[in-house]
């Protein structure tokens, strides 16, 4: 008899997913994603990615404002779906997931048990990873603590940044999700606990990322502040606000820059510009050459294009 299975998701990464689910000639009964809300600056209402590949593909859809509605459950239960499958959706009640007489798998950005929580990606290359990974596991009662199905590694570039690495691991997922569902199809999951693959090792976690922590610390080392910015780029992108000694203030965001190696005499954060090529920010071990940056209501653009309509005249200091 062949599988029938309920997805939930969201964002591209989740909508890739699903695609390759249904190029593998699986039958998904139903989709379940965020309702549609505003967004950009003009407030239209808009729909997740996710949703554009249901309507595509003619799926029923479902989007409960809250996940244990009776009217919700009742309709999820309607679908008779062996297996549920997770991707970049919310934490899933009990009563959701131990539904479906198969349970329900989440993919999740990371090599579990380290990086658990909401920015894997990010959170990865902020801490100067080079390895990282994807991982299937049935879910439970506790946020990204199920026991593991399947673990595939990537190697992390020393340049790479997570919008990058973001669409490495949503084509490699495509692969590990459907490896997934056959070996639940045929009986032929060993799931490991995350504590056995732990083996007393240090976790690192992975929270949701906030606008302060976004700020660039200026006093810091050049690795430190470079895997920072690539780690945040482009979303939700590392920001920096530059002060003259006029009081003039200057808030950009930085997707892109490279390290100069040196041993600067000058105070962490001070700003040196020839106004034409360069713009670098002095840290404790040298100077970040910012190469690609966005000005507050602009678009981005790379540094000399910048400074060919923006001259930072006199002092200039970034906040530490």
């Amino acid at each position: 008899m062949a599988i029938r299975i309920v997805y939930f998701g969201t964002p591209e990464f989740a909508a890739s997913q699903l695609e390759a689910i249904l190029a593998a000639g699986y039958e998904v009964a139903a989709v379940v994603t965020m309702p549609d809300k505003p967004a950009g600056r003009g407030k239209k209402i808009q729909c997740s990615e996710v949703k554009k590949a249901a309507l595509n593909h003619h799926l029923p859809l479902l989007q409960p404002e809250k996940l244990k509605d009776p009217s919700f459950l009742q309709a999820l239960e309607s679908f008779h779906a062996d297996l549920f499958i997770v991707v970049a959706f919310r934490m899933l009640p009990a009563v959701v997931w131990k539904m479906p007489p198969l349970g329900t798998f989440n993919l999740h950005a990371s090599l579990l048990p380290q990086y658990r929580g909401a920015a894997p990606i990010n959170h990865a290359i902020i801490n100067g990873e080079t390895v990282t990974g994807l991982t299937t596991f049935f879910l439970n009662e506790e946020i990204d603590k199920g026991k593991v199905i399947l673990r595939e590694s990537v190697a992390i570039r020393p340049d790479e940044t997570a919008g990058e690495l973001h669409d490495e691991l949503m084509v490699l997922g495509n692969k590990l999700v459907v490896k997934t569902i056959q070996k639940i199809e045929n009986n032929d999951i060993q799931a490991v606990t995350q504590e056995e693959l732990a083996a007393g090792d240090v976790l690192k976690e992975a929270p949701k990322i906030f606008k302060d922590f976004c700020y660039i610390r200026w006093n810091r080392d050049c690795q430190t502040i470079y895997n920072h910015i690539r780690g945040l780029s482009p979303y939700p992108a590392a920001h920096t606000r530059l002060v003259s000694e006029q009081g003039d203030s200057l808030e950009l965001k930085v997707y892109n820059s490279r390290i100069e190696t040196c041993h600067p005499t000058n105070p962490a954060g001070t700003v040196l510009t020839d106004n034409k090529t360069f713009l670098k920010i002095a840290a404790n071990d040298g100077f970040i050459h910012l190469t690609t940056i966005q000005q507050a209501g602009k678009k981005a653009m790379e540094t000399a294009d910048f400074l060919r309509g923006f001259r930072l005249e006199g002092l200039w200091k970034a906040e530490i």
